[in-house]
């Protein structure tokens, strides 16, 4: 981990999310604290605030009446569903502008909203809780390639170039090339960010589920699974081939099974448009 979080401590343009967010955290972290309290700080940031109810009154939430304030949106959705809905809104605002060299962002955001929405819709049928956790957890899944890209632009391609051809994993390409992978780095990132341990050690995990930290290991499975359905149908991979990808551990971590594909898979593509409008609406205007 040391190489990773040497490669993310001189990146100025991925240094912080905004006050805000911040802000909000502390809220959550005082035990004390109330919905008045998450309220007011949201309501403070006025891009925040109409961020939260644009997504708050999508099609994707389907709540039956209008959420017109910070404290409805609070009382209807609960104080660690808006902490999370704020984080994947500054994240998205954050990276807004950036585009490293040799990389694709706009498929870049379009595969890790696909990633996010099956992390949450896998969560979400075996009851979870707290699914807008796994939806940020899978938006940032891959966000230590951000860096990569931002750092080391020539060696991730190249570590790309010579996965493709040996047919070797990524991330063992990576940790040849650059020294770290992109979990790694992502994980390292998310450290910087102080972002929740939980999603730190889920990104972490991500490549190897079973070696995650105990509580989290549901969490790294989970975005395991959706990288690997995003991959594979990017590819236009059938269901069942792509059920066969994973081995019984998967399964059993998660308490997922392989008919579960194609209903994650129906799901999660049904959502992606109006979720890629409602964090990423410039993908849209571009496309």
């Amino acid at each position: 981990m040391e190489k990773a979080q040497d490669m993310v401590a001189g990146i100025e343009e991925l240094a912080s999310l905004p006050a805000v967010y911040h802000q909000v955290r502390g809220v959550l972290d005082n035990e004390d604290s109330s919905i008045v309290d998450l309220s007011n700080v949201v309501s403070v940031d006025a891009a925040i605030t109409a961020r939260l109810l644009h997504v708050v009154n999508s099609v994707y939430f389907g709540l039956m009446s209008r959420v017109d304030t910070v404290t409805r949106a609070v009382n209807v959705l609960g104080m660690q569903q808006v902490h999370d809905i704020v984080l994947a809104s500054s994240v998205a605002a954050m990276f807004k502008g950036i585009s490293p060299a040799n990389m694709n962002m706009t498929r870049f955001w379009s595969n890790s909203v696909m990633r996010a929405l099956i992390a949450r819709t896998g969560a979400e049928m075996v009851r979870s809780g707290d699914l807008e956790r796994f939806f940020v957890a899978g938006l940032l899944a891959d966000i230590g390639h951000l860096a990569m890209y931002q750092v080391e632009p020539r060696l991730a391609e190249q570590a790309q170039i010579q996965a493709t051809q040996s047919g070797a994993p990524l991330h063992e390409a990576e940790r040849e090339l650059l020294g770290c992978d992109y979990a790694q780095v992502g994980a390292a990132l998310a450290d910087k960010w102080r972002l929740p341990p939980r999603l730190s050690a889920a990104i972490a995990g991500q490549i190897d589920p079973a070696d995650a930290e105990g509580p989290f290991r549901r969490d790294a499975a989970l975005l395991h699974l959706a990288r690997i359905m995003t991959d594979a149908m990017e590819q236009q991979m059938e269901n069942d081939a792509i059920a066969q990808l994973f081995d019984d551990s998967i399964w059993s971590l998660t308490g997922l099974k392989p008919a579960n594909v194609a209903t994650i898979r129906l799901i999660a593509e049904m959502n992606h448009g109006e979720v890629i409008t409602l964090f990423f609406p410039q993908l849209r205007a571009a496309a």
